[in-house]
């Protein structure tokens, strides 16, 4: 059984504050099973997302697992929006977390999967 999202989200969020990155829910979701997407700003203009990994890959039933969003590294903070604002509109119990980060980490560890 997972961690509800509402509870990995304030984990989530201590962990980036304590390695020194500015972190904020930019979108509440459902507190029990919302869908988490998360949102690396490099403060360049440019972010990196991740979302939850597609049901079914090894262990994903019991701990979050995580894929890129883009095969891009890095795309613009407007075509990020622009994929969030689609994914809430298929799904409106999402979550939205944004991290500020130059150097661009996740804070996800071995969990985050690229594409």
């Amino acid at each position: 059984m997972r961690v509800k999202s509402e509870i990995w989200v304030q984990a989530y969020l201590r962990r980036c504050q304590a390695e020194g990155a500015s972190v904020v829910v930019a979108r509440r979701g459902d507190q029990h099973a919302g869908a988490i997407y998360i949102c690396i700003n490099r403060l360049d203009g440019t972010v990196r997302l991740y979302g939850p990994a597609p049901v079914g890959l090894e262990a994903s039933d019991i701990e979050r697992r995580w894929v890129t969003c883009f095969t891009a590294n890095r795309v613009s903070e407007a075509e990020g929006a622009s994929y969030l604002a689609r994914q809430l509109n298929f799904d409106p119990d999402i979550w939205i977390v944004e991290v500020e980060d130059k150097a661009g980490r996740h804070f996800l560890g071995d969990d985050a999967i690229k594409e």
